[in-house]
């Protein structure tokens, strides 16, 4: 009898060990949150945009914390093509039980005008329950998250069960010096890994606060630069006609904004919208399932194509972006230029696109070229498509439904498209399968990546450092 109660004590014991480990596990890291916080302040406030920022000040700063975190000088690397565009990659070793595991991120950020902002937009500002600032969301807030993350791993002497390798880039949101695509050509060693880990993409998806899913990017959309330009012989502005460039490349510029292109589905969205519509409401809903028939409710399509996400999600999308003509105040303009952003469904070149725009610009008049990274103007697009969407891996998509689960019990973990373009588009095509991966919150009617007050919500935020230690030791754990 007493043995018997022994044994009772010990289960017991047993029994409250795992259920305080799993209580431990979802409890909040407050130092690791401050951590993070402190990192993600500091990499706000060094300007990173293209025209006078420096990516290597930023690599350098997360040098110092990886340094003092107790990382070998031969497991960190500052390196890069020129002296303001230097990557850091850092490994944590594993036991080599499996391939590493590369997580990436990129440090450089979009520009901002200090005019346009309300605060300034290299400050970071916490207010009315937001970070503000240049990077919040895109996407300083995961390069602190998944630096505070190796840091407290190496501090704990966890021992993953195959390498943890995390690089921190330039020029993903433009420039010549691809950070990504940089390693990947010149120090494949340093980043060569069986999948990655992408967090500048995927997320908690909110409806007024209220979280709805957990999506993860498993394909993206191609990113394409085109320039429309109207030339003219000019004249004196007394003498006005009504075809100078400006007036022609506006009426050019009018035609392609009611330009849609073609309805498209792929592997990954089609599976979005089949899952969605278990979730959504009403007509909503019937029109997710209306979509996937075939042939599909052109209706539907147009009714759930009102929202811009769903928009841009259902069709490849071109917008002008930046304008410039005229060469003197008094004169008829001679030249007017735009630059035509695309994000381009799968399975198309840009090439095809650069042929759709003049097709519905429909004026012979309007030379349309494309433009390289570099800035070069090309008669003929590139060849290049979008990645073949990687299949789900159990060892990624396993652990995620676990901690998300426990974190936002009841909501779905979707596969998706990203409606935007990020380094994925290197990885994938270098063969290591994308995922892109995030725990941070964004609600559908507040996203300001790229524009005015770029905000990130507080609660989001540190959640969002929670879910990533969870999901990480998670996928390296065995």
């Amino acid at each position: 009898m007493r043995s018997r109660k022994w044994m009772m004590l010990v289960v017991g014991c047993l029994g409250l060990s795992v259920f305080v480990q799993a209580q431990q596990a979802t409890q909040p890291d407050e130092a690791t949150q401050r951590l993070a916080h402190d990192i993600f302040k500091q990499l706000v406030e060094i300007n990173t945009t293209d025209s006078v920022g420096s990516v290597t000040a930023a690599s350098e700063a997360m040098v110092h914390r990886l340094r003092d975190a107790g990382f070998a000088e031969s497991d960190i690397h500052v390196l890069g093509p020129n002296d303001r565009k230097k990557n850091v990659v850092v490994r944590l070793r594993g036991s080599g039980k499996h391939r590493p595991v590369l997580l990436i991120g990129h440090l450089d950020v979009v520009e901002a005008r200090r005019e346009d902002w309300t605060t300034d937009p290299f400050q970071f500002v916490e207010k009315d329950g937001y970070f503000y600032g240049r990077g919040t969301t895109d996407m300083k807030d995961g390069d602190a998250i998944m630096t505070a993350t190796l840091i407290r791993l190496k501090k704990e002497g966890f021992v993953p069960s195959r390498d943890i390798i995390l690089a921190m880039t330039a020029d993903e949101e433009g420039g010549t010096s691809n950070g990504v695509d940089w390693l990947i050509k010149n120090h494949r060693d340093l980043v060569d890994a069986e999948f990655v880990l992408n967090h500048d993409g995927g997320g908690v998806l909110m409806e007024h606060g209220k979280p709805t899913m957990m999506e993860v990017d498993a394909t993206e959309k191609l990113y394409g630069d085109f320039v429309l330009t109207a030339t003219n012989p000019g004249g004196h502005s007394s003498l006005p006609v009504p075809d100078n460039a400006i007036y022609e490349l506006a009426d050019a510029l009018t035609r392609l904004a009611h330009f849609q292109f073609p309805f498209e589905l792929n592997n990954i969205t089609r599976a979005y919208y089949q899952r969605m519509a278990q979730f959504e409401p009403g007509q909503r809903a019937a029109d997710m399932r209306a979509i996937l028939n075939t042939p599909p409710d052109l209706d539907a399509v147009a009714r759930l194509s009102k929202d811009p996400i769903d928009n841009s999600t259902l069709h490849t999308t071109c917008v002008a972006t930046r304008l410039s003509g005229g060469h003197a105040n008094n004169a008829l303009p001679q030249r007017a230029q735009s630059n035509v952003n695309c994000r381009i469904e799968p399975g198309h070149s840009l090439e095809e696109v650069r042929q759709m725009i003049e097709k519905a610009v429909a004026d012979p008049k309007i030379s349309v070229q494309f433009r390289e990274n570099n800035g070069e103007l090309l008669d003929h697009g590139s060849d290049r498509h979008s990645y073949v969407p990687p299949a789900p891996r159990e060892e990624v998509f396993g652990p995620l439904d676990k901690v998300v689960s426990a974190m936002w019990p009841g909501i779905p973990v979707l596969p998706a498209m990203s409606t935007g373009a990020s380094d994925g588009v290197y990885t994938n095509a270098a063969g290591m399968p994308t995922y892109a991966v995030s725990g941070v919150a964004y609600d559908r009617d507040d996203i300001r990546a790229h524009g005015k007050d770029e905000r990130e919500g507080v609660d989001g935020f540190y959640r969002g450092v929670d879910f990533y230690y969870q999901f990480l030791k998670a996928v390296t754990k065995d």
